[in-house]
């Protein structure tokens, strides 16, 4: 028979029980503080412990400093178009030049007398050919005048075939005997006074011809009437402006360029440039022999040929004279290269291996309209290098570029 248990006899089982869980629940509170030091300064046994500084939040561990998206290990994400190649290009060594485009030829038209207009040909934006009728003057007055000159010079002509005829005769008469020495050489004097008055009647004959060619407006060069400041029936002035024509075939950009450049521009190069949105080529006509000592500048003249009329006069345009072209030229995108702050030397930041590098470079021609320069030295075909501002930038540096899957994409 089972021996009666004193203390559940007499109730005070659930007295112990709770000292006893109070006593553990203390012992358990020490001892945690106690482990997690511990643990902090001792090595992890076993092989599933994670090593010393590779721990959540230690250094190189998920959220340390050594882990990517840390302090120390951060990694720059750039984009496809952050990122420009180095390859071989045919680039073109040339001059950048501004200007407007004017007509070759402006060509005021003046009244060349005074008189009434009685007809009005053209108006302005027609073209116009070389000796084309463009108005004409009441001519009844010059008319008359070349009229009447032309009767004189009848008259003057008839005189001297009198006195050439009577020359001859008082000559043989003189020759025979018959009349004297004097007569003779007044019939030879009397040629002579008609041979001038033949002269003075078809020089009249001529300038009142000029005054009726005058009453007639001709277009003195083929082009396009620009203005007519004119009507039909108006009184105008000798020397006043009636029409303006210009000469647009070829028009003629005139530009400036600096000194420094100067020797880099001779007549007969090539031109290329942009006018209204559009390409065309034209040619150096001439340079300048001196340089503007206000501008120091040298002015530089190129033809454009025009023929279908497609450029307009007074066109802004842009270009670049070419000096000559460089086949197979290794390149860089111009907004890849870099200054640095002490000296003019150029830099890049290549990527390589995932990692940013800077290198110098040296750079020969640059060709601002394809935006490449020409290097030298310092990068190899196939490099990759950091177009633009894409933040702060240092040697060492972690990089990923989208859409390649790895940091820096493939390695260099």
């Amino acid at each position: 028979m089972p021996r009666p248990d004193p203390d559940r006899s007499f109730g005070r089982v659930p007295a112990r029980r709770a000292a006893l869980l109070l006593l553990l629940s203390s012992v358990a509170c020490s001892g945690d503080d106690r482990g997690t030091q511990t643990a902090a300064a001792a090595p992890a046994r076993g092989g599933n412990a994670a090593p010393p500084g590779r721990g959540p939040g230690g250094p190189g561990g998920p959220g340390g400093p050594g882990s990517p998206g840390g302090r120390g290990g951060a990694v720059t994400v750039l984009a496809a178009s952050d990122v420009g190649e180095v390859r071989k290009v045919s680039i073109e060594a040339a001059t950048p030049i501004t200007g407007d485009l004017r007509p070759v030829e402006t060509v005021e038209v003046r009244a060349r007398l005074e008189g009434d207009l009685v007809g009005i040909y053209v108006n302005e934006g027609e073209r116009v050919a070389r000796g084309q009728l463009m108005a004409r003057f009441e001519s009844s007055e010059q008319e008359s005048d070349r009229q009447s000159a032309a009767a004189e010079l009848a008259a003057a002509q008839s005189s001297l075939n009198t006195a050439e005829w009577s020359a001859e005769q008082s000559a043989e008469l003189f020759r025979a005997g018959a009349i004297a020495e004097r007569d003779h050489k007044l019939a030879q004097q009397e040629v002579t006074t008609a041979r001038a008055q033949v002269a003075a009647a078809r020089a009249r004959v001529r300038s009142t011809g000029s005054f009726v060619t005058d009453t007639r407006v001709l277009a003195p060069v083929a082009g396009i009437v620009e203005r007519r400041v004119v009507q039909s029936g108006e009184h105008v002035a000798r020397g006043a402006p009636m029409f303006t024509v210009v000469r647009n075939d070829v028009l003629e950009l005139t530009a400036s360029v600096p000194a420094r450049l100067a020797g880099d521009v001779r007549a007969g190069q090539r031109v290329r440039f942009t006018a209204d949105g559009r390409q065309f080529e034209g040619t150096v006509a001439r340079v300048s022999p001196t340089i503007d000592p206000a501008t120091r500048a040298l002015t530089v003249y190129v033809r454009i040929p025009n023929a279908n009329g497609a450029l307009r006069g007074n066109t802004f345009a842009t270009g670049r004279v070419v000096g000559r072209t460089i086949p197979d030229a290794l390149v860089v995108p111009t907004p890849a290269v870099r200054q640095a702050q002490a000296g003019d030397s150029n830099f890049v930041y290549r990527i390589a291996n995932g990692a940013v590098q800077r290198v110098p470079v040296r750079l020969g021609v640059t060709d601002e309209a394809a935006g490449v320069a020409q290097v030298l030295d310092g990068l190899a075909e196939g490099d990759r290098v950091v177009v633009g501002n894409v933040g702060t930038l240092g040697t060492g540096m972690k990089v990923q570029v989208l859409g390649t899957g790895e940091p820096g994409g493939a390695a260099r």
